[in-house]
């Protein structure tokens, strides 16, 4: 369990630098969506900005290495499905921990979609990462959203946050429960550090930089933020003030 220990620390090094952490898995579910055409110089800029932590999937990881600084950590998502298909949040495993830790990861990625007939598969696949990654001492970040109208009540988000983390989970990536109580609530009732999700792209970027500084001081771990981030030009001044406001500078 050594092994874990480490790792973790990594990701949360001290109580004041929270996680800041950018999703690049969306080409397999989504195609190579605005901002996403090319990897390595987006990479390139985040890292600029002062991302900690790049998820990618293990595809991906090679055009991914060339430019991955050593100060930035790797996240391998094994979960897929393609908007191509008529069951797109129906989530299987790609990938296995091993290979994960095989690519330098430093924490392996999963999804979790709640709310739909096919729940219980995925909470199957999370079990299995689980314990995969617990013999390898490789941490486990769930991203669990809830597929219901409007994506979740409160009650419905700390359901599946908490479920997340009981079920394996050391970090669990969550939508954004509309208010800072209800997401000071979600923190306190997940026995893991919490990461919040950007979801679909708000245009105001002050309102996003408001929800950043909110999660922060209701208790997040840090954010997990794809497309609030990198449809953005450019990219890297936004992501350092993001930066500013999860390090400890704001």
């Amino acid at each position: 369990m050594y092994g874990k220990t480490v790792r973790l620390k990594r990701l949360f090094p001290e109580p004041g630098h929270r996680l800041f952490s950018v999703p690049l898995d969306h080409p397999v579910s989504m195609g190579p969506i605005d901002g996403l055409e090319e990897l390595r110089p987006l990479a390139e800029e985040l890292q600029d900005g002062g991302v900690d932590l790049l998820i990618v999937t293990k595809g991906a990881v090679r055009e991914l290495v060339p430019v991955l600084a050593p100060t930035t950590l790797l996240g391998v998502h094994v979960s897929a499905s393609t908007t191509l298909g008529s069951t797109s949040n129906r989530k299987v495993l790609v990938g296995s921990a091993e290979e994960a830790v095989s690519l330098g990861a430093d924490v392996l990625s999963i999804q979790v979609n709640f709310g739909i007939p096919e729940e219980p598969d995925m909470l199957r696949d999370l079990g299995i990462a689980a314990d995969q990654c617990r013999a390898l001492g490789l941490p486990l970040l769930c991203m669990a959203y809830v597929k219901k109208a409007n994506g979740g009540t409160p009650d419905e988000l700390r359901h599946a946050a908490r479920a997340a983390a009981d079920t394996g989970a050391d970090i669990v990536k969550t939508s954004y429960p509309g208010s800072r109580e209800e997401f000071a609530k979600l923190c306190r009732t997940t026995p893991v550090p919490v990461l919040i999700g950007g979801g679909v792209r708000l245009e105001d970027e002050a309102e996003f930089l408001r929800i950043v500084s909110d999660s922060v001081a209701a208790g997040a771990g840090g954010i997990c933020i794809g497309r609030n981030l990198f449809q953005r030009r450019p990219v890297a001044p936004l992501a350092r003030s993001i930066a500013n406001v999860l390090h400890g500078s704001a």
